[in-house]
């Protein structure tokens, strides 16, 4: 692909991105995972930007762009809205080049994501509930008092601090053939994709490019269908960091030619790579920095020669990774839930107990009552979690309690 045909920045405005960026951006690890390696068919790396500064890659757009602005611009200061990531890359990158900074996050926002905002020196205000209601009072701060707006993904400065990223991935892995990343407004990818293909294309050879999107905020495969970005309405989602309902408009330009196949993965597909992640590679990864992963998990993508996963961040709540965590057991049959109608008489809850220790399994929780709805006068209910090895092993925990004559139901 000629080095033109792309719309934003050119190879050389990226390769010039790498060197500001270069001042504040760690050079992050490239892991290879023999596991994913073995699931995939092909050589899988790793490029764990969940250890990059402020625990994403989002520093790197963010200080490309404020690293530009004139010595007025400097002056009047900047502001940005944000649930987090890009909270956290404009704080730093202000602090560093001494630029006063102003960031609108939602109110419930994480508690962690908050703390190192403002760490980072910049003035926090809570605004609203979601993350459209703070991108709006940003944009009415900048008008009312002429600060900067730093947009998280839609500005070529953003998209080729980003793309410094691809370039990076190839001094580390030089013969790539498959990047697999996730998507939300598209800054991430549009700049990778930027940087990768037309590298790719004055090399004389080829990438391939894939991108993830969380299925309740998967804004792309319906814009691509629509030929123009497109807003829609978004569910809840465990990835927030991809919770975007509608493309930047220059990502959608440059990512409608550059990027190859977008596909998507529930909330359960990215809690099960959270804990791949964690098993397998020990590494702590946001869910929306594990969507990529989930794409490989699911058999979304097969056999793509050597192929990186870019781990995009790593900022999670402890409270929140608990439960994803119980959820990605859950998932992957790890983790099971039964209930069961039990004899209101003596021992019947240690009868139970001790055919799932038969079983080798491990009972965690407990809820024994009388009260359930759908007791008779003379049951109780019986409410089990129980640790097991995978989905053959609960098959021969239900198995054995079926055998000893209970009806246990699953999943409830």
């Amino acid at each position: 692909m000629p080095e033109k045909t792309l719309a934003g920045p050119t190879l050389a405005e990226i390769e010039a991105a790498r060197e500001r960026v270069s001042r504040v951006a760690e050079v992050t690890p490239m892991e290879s995972s023999r596991y994913l390696s073995e699931l995939l068919g092909s050589p899988v790396y790793l490029k764990c930007e969940n250890l990059q500064r402020t625990g994403s890659y989002k520093i790197r757009g963010a200080y490309n762009r404020l690293a530009q602005l004139s010595a007025d611009e400097r002056a009047r200061g900047v502001v940005a809205a944000s649930a987090g990531n890009h909270a956290q890359g404009v704080a730093f990158a202000a602090r560093e080049l001494g630029i006063a900074a102003t960031i609108f996050m939602p109110v419930g926002v994480a508690l962690p994501k908050l703390q190192a905002t403002r760490s980072y020196g910049a003035d926090v205000i809570l605004r609203g509930h979601t993350v459209d209601e703070p991108l709006r009072a940003a944009a009415e701060f900048a008008e009312s008092t002429g600060a900067v707006l730093i947009p998280p993904f839609d500005h070529p400065d953003v998209v080729a601090g980003q793309g410094t990223l691809g370039l990076e991935m190839l001094d580390q892995v030089a013969d790539i053939d498959t990047v697999i990343m996730p998507i939300g407004g598209g800054g991430l990818i549009s700049g990778v994709a930027s940087a990768l293909k037309q590298a790719a294309s004055r090399d004389g050879r080829t990438v391939r490019i894939i991108g993830v999107q969380a299925t309740n905020a998967a804004a792309y495969p319906v814009s691509l269908a629509e030929g123009e970005p497109t807003e829609i309405t978004m569910m809840p989602t465990i990835a927030d960091g991809i919770a975007v309902s509608k493309p930047g408009r220059l990502n959608f330009d440059i990512i409608k030619d550059a990027v190859d196949e977008v596909v998507t993965v529930t909330d359960d597909d990215i809690a099960r790579a959270l804990l791949v992640l964690l098993e397998r590679a020990k590494l702590v990864v946001e869910p929306a920095g594990a969507a990529a992963v989930a794409a490989i998990l699911t058999g979304q993508v097969k056999d793509l020669g050597r192929t990186v996963v870019v781990l995009s961040g790593g900022n999670i709540d402890p409270l929140v990774m608990e439960r994803i965590i119980s959820r990605g057991l859950a998932a992957s049959e790890r983790y099971l839930k039964l209930k069961l109608m039990l004899p209101d008489r003596p021992g019947q809850l240690a009868r139970v107990a001790e055919l799932i220790s038969e079983a080798n399994a491990n009972v965690v929780e407990v809820l024994h009552t009388r009260h359930g709805r759908n007791a008779l006068i003379s049951e109780v209910e019986l409410e089990l979690s129980v640790e097991t090895r995978g989905p053959e092993h609960v098959r021969g925990v239900i198995e054995r309690l079926r055998e000893a004559g209970y009806d246990p139901r699953v999943g409830y």
